[in-house]
């Protein structure tokens, strides 16, 4: 069929619609080239006519024409209403898997293709019957029916989302500069969001604040008196000229401020206005207007936001799953109901249906009464989704009840289901208005008109205040004291709460209110835990006192160890983690980090854990899911005090070598010391894994400031450079004592000692290396040394079997989610091989320490002469006699070729001889366990597991027995 023949067909086509669809459908297959339903689905079950159920409301099946993946098409006669058919189609999108092209058309004058995609913009192909002969429009519908994909709008909603976010951040940076009041600006950039978004979805007058940004520009000085006009009658509903404005309110238009804005200004909002706000994504909408609004985020606006899968992570099985089970319960009890009323007839009949019209209503009922928190729900990501998955629940319950035959209603459910907790005054009133607009969009996109009278209901279930703690006044004297926050009564709880370590939490919120935070929570989060912990302890307390059945929350990766996991090890003592993930990259206010979903609460019948998407027996609290618990593992005796972090500085007490020799060759002080005495080669983690920067720290160790005041050079640099910062210190103890370090760990100092040489390692490292140093050389805080000097204990811990277990018991940090190693739940949970252990001296070792030993010299080796090989570097005597040679470059070339010879370089590109010397190693440690040595990583951790228990109980045992 050409498209001349087709058009003299159907053009201004009288027929009925019932009459003439299929006809009509089938003429086009033909004229495109295009296979009919019949010839390209004989089932009919992907594509066909009339597919679905019947609806209660009349007619067969969802749509008139159906495609899987591809479109649902409704017929109507000629000139009739497509926006009525539109919206009916729309409700019953979801019965037909949601196909990306909604397509509404009547017989005799024009198709309308909708795009129906989630993440992209909407776009509207209009298509006149009369048009056909014209090649693009026919490839239009070519397209529909075979390539979808060509149709898509090429701007998703996101990017839509971030222009929009950037002009009103420009905006809202102008007016402060102005000098107006940064939440007064918030609000008023609210309003005019919300208007260019009501303008586009047709709750306002047909571009009535597109006008009114094009009167002003004529004329700039009535902008304000403009938007006055048009905030005041959305406050109550009213007039703008001769135009009716709706009642809005909902606390965003409870007055009529608005500022007089400069004729540019005018000009971005105009540019703003002219896209189409219908399809903003409230996902993102409200983390990006926060950087824009708040001048504390304005370094944040071109950073990543999470995205709305990430969140769904969350909200899936906290909220959809659970629900989406008691909706299988209630429809197949309806559908048995619903069968038998089929079957029957009279009042058996009668009976049947009502009693699956009351198991409906129950299901529905619980839907509407269902409630959501978010206790740190910044500008409302969170919440939308929750919404937005409550609305489509109900919407898909009803559409299948009415597929069953029941009859379907208005949707219920609206924005009172979630509430929300949020200190920040601008985020609170951003996460309303990402509700709002959440809400209306969900309204329109599945059919139904937005409400009204009024349009925004008042959302005070999005509270302004502290989530942890409350003030309680107390007499008229103005006392009073901090309590722990009440949160709402509610189903289930998600969020992302702030992410604060535990040391840092003092500088960030003050002492105070820190003081007052470990009080009110005593006993149930340990101090050194991080923030988040809090939201997470309060989360499962409302989940065992009820009527909380789950929760999901975002929590730092760091939770699966250290004072976190003792948060964790109580919760799961008594309810379940459902699912987690344990490393997962996210984005927190603009900075991109590693975090850990975690989903608490009680497994329905039939279900079962999932980590990491993967279905599991049970989820052990440090995010794990082997048979064996390594949370359970205790530190062993037989490993104490050889294990210490390094000395924290508070203060820039090191210094470069270049001055570190001027200090060590001064003449000898007046008592007759000499400067070596607190001068000494320092460490850190970056010199361990790069290459040593000759780097050097003064260290008075615990003298008492006269005696350290006689080392005069050294003194007065101390009291030049560190105590100004000193002298603010909060902690006594360290500002009085300016001149010593904040910890200097005398345990490490006493073991070091009578050592030659001890072993170091990264806290935190991509690789968990092990290297020797000097005993002189004090290394940092940011460092664990180990106390030995002996091969055998360096090979057993840079064996495969010690790093495995340290992976697994340390935590992780930062974007690039290192590993952290600690002195206690690393090393002294270890379980050397027996024999091995560290209390023991070299001289009391087995035989398997020979193999060890010689393996351990051997890597070490093959590693010293790759960072320093002997044509490269020289070898220069220390000004102080007994400390280590300097290593030099020869010249440049040499210089520039040992600048990419690090650790970390080694590790990353593990080259073979590296891995014969670590299997070698490996080798030997296994022997020495007595194990084979190709066991798989669960099989190691298993037996180390084992042995870890088993002499801590030998340990408990022998403190019992002693007299």
């Amino acid at each position: 069929m050409t498209p001349q023949t087709f058009i003299a067909k159907w053009q201004n086509s009288q027929l009925k619609e019932r009459a003439a669809a299929q006809e009509h459908f089938l003429d086009l297959c033909h004229m495109l080239g295009e296979p009919t339903p019949a010839d390209a689905d004989p089932t009919g079950q992907d594509y066909g006519f009339e597919v679905g159920a019947s609806k209660t409301t009349g007619g067969n099946g969802f749509a008139d024409v159906f495609k899987r993946n591809h479109f649902g098409w409704e017929y109507k006669g000629t000139k009739a209403n497509l926006d009525t058919a539109f919206a009916q189609l729309q409700r019953y999108a979801v019965a037909l898997d949601n196909p990306p092209l909604l397509i509404v058309s009547d017989i005799g004058t024009t198709i309308r293709i909708h795009t129906n995609w989630t993440n992209s913009v909407s776009k509207t192909y209009a298509i006149a019957i009369s048009d056909l002969g014209d090649a693009e429009k026919r490839g239009w519908l070519k397209s529909a029916l075979s390539d979808p994909e060509a149709l898509r709008p090429k701007k998703t909603r996101q990017e839509l989302t971030e222009e929009v976010a950037a002009e009103f951040a420009q905006l809202a940076r102008s007016l402060r500069d102005r000098g107006h009041v940064p939440e007064q600006v918030a609000h008023f950039i609210n309003r005019l969001v919300f208007c260019m978004f009501a303008e586009d979805v047709k709750l306002l007058p047909e571009t009535i604040f597109t006008r009114m940004l094009e009167q002003a520009l004529e004329d700039p000085t009535e902008f304000e008196r403009f938007a006055r006009d048009l905030f005041v009658a959305m406050r109550s509903g009213g007039r703008v000229g001769f135009e009716k404005v709706a009642w809005f309110n909902g606390g965003l238009f409870d007055d009529d401020l608005a500022f007089a804005l400069t004729k540019q200004e005018i000009k971005l909002v105009h540019r703003a206005a002219s896209q189409y706000w219908g399809d903003i994504d409230p996902s993102i909408l409200g983390t990006l207007f926060e950087r824009g609004l708040d001048p504390d985020k304005r370094s944040q606006l071109g950073a990543h936001y999470t995205d709305r899968d990430k969140i769904m992570m969350i909200i899936n099985p906290v909220i959809v799953d659970p629900l989406t089970a008691e909706w299988q319960k209630a429809k197949a009890e309806i559908s048995g109901l619903m069968a038998k009323a089929t079957s029957s007839k009279g009042s058996i009949a009668t009976r049947a249906q009502n009693q699956a019209q009351s198991v409906l209503e129950r299901h529905l009922k619980r839907l509407a009464e269902y409630r959501v928190l978010d206790p740190a729900c910044g500008s409302g990501n969170f919440l939308y989704l929750a919404l937005r998955a409550l609305k489509d629940l109900e919407h898909r319950a009803q559409v299948e009840a009415e597929a069953m035959g029941l009859p379907r209603r208005f949707p219920q459910i609206g924005p009172e289901v979630v509430k929300g907790i949020e200190l920040n005054p601008y985020a609170a009133e951003l996460a309303r208005v990402s509700v709002w607009i959440g809400e209306i969009q969900w309204m329109l996109k599945n059919g139904f008109a937005a409400s009204q009278n009024p349009v925004l209901k008042p959302l005070d279930n999005i509270e302004c205040r502290d989530a942890l703690l409350t003030w309680v006044p107390g007499d008229a004297d103005g006392t009073g004291q901090w309590m722990e926050a009440m949160w709402p009564e509610v189903d289930a709880i998600i969020g992302n709460p702030p992410f604060l370590g535990g040391k840092i939490m003092r500088s960030e919120l003050g002492d105070s209110a820190v003081a007052s935070l470990f009080a009110t929570y005593r006993g149930r989060v340990p101090p050194e835990a991080d923030l988040v912990l809090y939201w997470v302890e309060k989360a499962a307390t409302a989940i065992r006192h009820k009527p909380s059945t789950r929760a999901g929350l975002v929590t730092t990766n760091s939770i699966r160890g250290g004072a976190n996991r003792r948060v964790m090890e109580a919760i799961a003592e008594n309810m379940s983690i459902i699912s987690a993930w344990d490393d997962e990259p996210w984005t927190v206010d603009g900075a991109a980090v590693r975090v850990s979903l975690v989903v608490l609460g009680s497994l329905n019948e039939d279900e079962v854990p999932h980590l990491d998407g993967r279905p599991v027996a049970k989820i052990n609290s440090d995010l794990t899911a082997t048979d064996f618990d390594l949370t359970k593992a205790r530190r062993l005796q037989q490993n104490a005090g050889v294990a210490f972090q390094g000395p924290v500085k508070i203060g820039s007490f090191e210094i470069s070598g270049d001055f570190a020799r001027e200090l060590l060759t001064m003449p000898t002080n007046p008592d007759g010391s000499r400067n070596a005495d607190v001068i000494r080669p320092w460490v850190n983690g970056i010199d361990i894994v790069r290459r040593r920067r000759d780097m050097w720290i003064i260290d008075f160790h615990e003298r008492a400031e006269p005696d350290a005041s006689v080392y005069e050079g050294p003194f007065e640099h101390v009291r030049a450079i560190v105590k100004p910062s000193r002298d603010t210190n909060r902690r006594d103890r360290r500002r009085l004592n300016w001149w010593m370090h904040g910890e200097t760990v005398p345990g490490l100092k006493g073991r070091m000692a009578g050592l030659d040489r001890a072993i170091v390692t990264p806290r935190v490292s991509k690789h968990r290396i092990f290297v020797w140093i000097s005993s002189d050389t004090l290394p940092d805080s940011a460092v664990v040394a180990i106390a030995r000097n002996d091969d055998t204990i360096f090979g057993i811990l840079h064996s495969r079997f010690h790093e495995l277990w340290s992976l697994r018991m340390g935590t992780w940090l930062g974007v690039g989610n290192d590993p952290r190693y600690t002195p206690t739940s690393t090393f002294e949970t270890f379980p050397f091989p027996e024999g091995l252990a560290p209390q023991r001296t070299a001289d009391q070792y087995d035989l398997s320490a020979v193999a060890i030993s010689a393996a351990a010299k051997r890597l070490n080796e093959l590693r010293e002469n790759w960072l320093n090989p002997a044509d490269l570097v020289r070898r220069e005597p220390e000004v102080v006699p007994g400390y280590p040679d300097r290593l030099v470059p020869v010249d440049e070339n040499a210089a520039a070729i040992l600048s990419k010879r690090t650790l970390t370089n080694l590790y990353n590109e593990r080259p073979s001889w590296l891995q014969h010397a670590h299997k070698a190693l490996d080798d030997a440690v296994a022997a020495a366990y007595g194990w084979p040595a190709n066991l798989s990583d669960d099989e190691v951790l298993a037996r180390l597991f084992a042995l870890n228990q088993e002499r801590a109980s030998a340990q408990v045992d022998q403190t019992l027995t002693k007299p």
